[in-house]
């Protein structure tokens, strides 16, 4: 059974991969609306990591603290900027959203980022998946990371082909990093909760 914390935890997991996912969408479909949902509710995640953060001292601090939930605690002292940074990530891409950016792109661009999208939201799962079950033994994101790399080359390669102007040329660049930061956000995860096994 998950405790409170861990629950939020997987919270933040979830928020992160939604957020994510419905910025991909309202960059690729248009949506403002959307978008800009996805830029306010940021908010939400900060707020509730900053909960996280004052819930752990606290207990680290109590008077009844147990030592040896000292090493899995500290554990998500660590995992929880990662969390955050991805949300941040996601909010970067739905800014874009908000400029037309996506509209903007060819379709073979629109097709990168979409699987961009997909590859990032798999690798999200599995390092949820690994923080609940405590074991990150069977985790291995080398093949997806390394698929992200090969579609931000791809991607770069398909802006300087294509005929953009220099700003939506120059926001599709950050665009593609955004992606793949939010995996290499993932394999920094998937270290951390590595380390959390005894």
């Amino acid at each position: 059974m998950p405790t409170l914390l861990e629950e939020s935890v997987l919270k933040l997991f979830a928020q992160v991969r939604e957020s994510l996912a419905r910025a991909t969408y309202a960059l690729l479909n248009g949506d403002m609306d959307l978008a800009q949902a996805v830029v306010d509710g940021d908010q939400a995640i900060d707020d509730l990591t900053g909960e996280l953060e004052l819930m752990i001292w606290s207990e680290i601090e109590s008077d009844d603290f147990d030592t040896a939930q000292l090493r899995p605690l500290v554990g998500v002292l660590l995992i929880l900027p990662e969390l955050e940074r991805s949300a941040d990530l996601a909010e970067h891409i739905a800014q874009r959203a908000l400029t037309n950016t996506g509209t903007e792109m060819t379709p073979v661009a629109r097709g990168i980022v979409q699987r961009m999208s997909e590859v990032a939201a798999e690798m999200w799962q599995a390092v949820a998946g690994a923080y609940i079950e405590k074991d990150s033994a069977a985790l291995e994101l080398d093949e997806e990371d390394e698929e992200l790399d090969i579609l931000h080359e791809r991607l770069t390669n398909e802006i300087a082909r294509a005929d953009l102007s220099t700003t939506v040329a120059a926001q599709v660049t950050l665009v593609a990093r955004f992606y793949e930061r939010i995996g290499d956000h993932a394999v920094n995860l998937s270290r951390r909760i590595a380390a959390l096994r005894p």
